[in-house]
């Protein structure tokens, strides 16, 4: 019971504060709420149990290794951020930049499948246990409701959630963690910890952490509020958006690495509801809450974000209510053909070569600046990005 009180009161408190003007008005805040909302967004909702599963109580390195990864492919899109500003009018930098929106255009048709596929599964858990076909219906009457508002203008309404959403979010994870942190304490007093040996090992285990990197995605959203914001105010959204969400996954992985032996739970999308039972009775109740606003918003982010890109691409042949048609039905072909965690694949390997063009950018400017040492040290990167794309593995549930 004292844990279900704290727990409720820790997330009040600190969505009161989140909700302060003084606080939710602020520049640097309010330029950091976008792509920390996509960074700690559905991944954090379904790495726990895969982690655990997977990497048993090794998964606090591999937690850090993937965030180091996506740090070091922020460094390079804060590179081209900065360079954007002193070096333009170079044909092998255009066409990279062209190619990359692209890319970046498909990442976001494939991420709003796996938003709401799990805004799917997540929702079904209010009423029951829930099923796949269940699921995949209430998906479904979220996507094709999202084309009706696309197609009648009125997406700028929903856009406007995202600010609340993100502070509720954010409230709920302070509390799920305080919840966790009281529970991994009593266990430690009575020394119930356990550590669980990894299941998966060498190549088979370097796959599917490059299967996992659309979980940490999300800070390359501030390359692209030009509009509002200078590139030094960019390039610190992302760098403190980065290192926040770093701090926020670790200490998760590491509080619930060491609590659960992958026997106690059956790993699915919603896994982490049944494992947070054992934790708070409250903080499932409370997990679903976050899950649904924080899937919503961030599925008419990314559907906003492609279809402008799209139209902007094809210089206005594609309509923006036409590209988000193109992107509901890819969804539902997704939706009905694979699973979540092959979803979540198929993201993480677009997110993945992005990243890798990104890269090759930030060596073409490294080039012009002659740069030798940071053009290899991009070079690597940009190999990276290229072989996570090809070898990414999905979950196996």
């Amino acid at each position: 019971m004292i844990t279900n009180v704290i727990v409720v009161f820790s997330t009040v408190l600190i969505g009161a504060v989140l909700f302060i003007p003084r606080v939710a008005n602020n520049p640097l805040w309010r330029a950091t709420i976008t792509p920390l909302a996509s960074i700690i967004g559905s991944g954090f909702l379904i790495l726990g149990p895969i982690l655990n599963q997977a990497y048993g109580g090794y998964a606090p390195l591999i937690m850090a290794a993937l965030c180091l990864v996506a740090f070091l492919f922020g460094a390079a899109i804060r590179f081209n951020i900065m360079s954007a500003t002193v070096a333009r009018n170079d044909r092998v930098i255009i066409n990279l930049e062209n190619l990359s929106s692209w890319v970046l255009a498909f990442a976001y048709i494939i991420s709003v499948a796996y938003y709401l596929n799990l805004f799917g599964a997540f929702g079904v858990r209010l009423v029951s246990q829930g099923n796949e076909t269940s699921g995949r219906l209430l998906t479904s009457g979220i996507f094709i409701l999202i084309l009706v508002v696309g197609w009648t203008r009125w997406f700028s309404a929903l856009e406007r959630m995202e600010q609340v959403s993100v502070n509720l979010k954010l409230a709920i994870i302070a509390g799920l963690i305080i919840g966790l942190a009281l529970f991994a304490g009593e266990r430690a007093l009575d020394n119930q910890l356990i550590f669980n040996f990894a299941q998966e090992q060498g190549w088979a285990a370097l796959t599917l952490a490059f299967g996992l990197i659309v979980t940490v995605q999300g800070f390359e959203t501030s390359r692209y509020l030009g509009q509002e914001y200078d590139a030094p105010t960019r390039i610190f959204s992302m760098r403190f958006a980065q290192y926040f969400s770093s701090l926020i996954y670790v200490t998760y992985i590491v509080l619930i690495a060491y609590l659960f032996r992958p026997d106690e739970f059956s790993l699915n999308e919603t896994a982490i509801i049944d494992m947070m039972a054992v934790v708070a009775p409250v903080l499932p109740f409370l997990l679903i809450i976050a899950a649904l606003s924080a899937q919503f918003s961030a599925a008419v982010a990314d559907t906003g974000g492609s279809g402008g890109l799209i139209a902007e691409l094809t210089k206005g042949r594609i309509k923006t209510h036409q590209a988000y048609a193109l992107l509901v039905f890819t969804g539902l072909v997704l939706t009905w053909s694979v699973n979540i965690f092959e979803i979540v694949s198929y993201a993480s390997r677009a997110f993945a070569l992005y990243y890798g063009l990104q890269s090759a950018i930030a060596v073409q400017y490294s080039f012009k600046s002659g740069a030798l040492p940071r053009a290899v040290g991009f070079g690597f990167l940009a190999m990276l990005g290229f072989i996570i794309a090809i070898f990414g593995t999905p979950v196996e549930a």
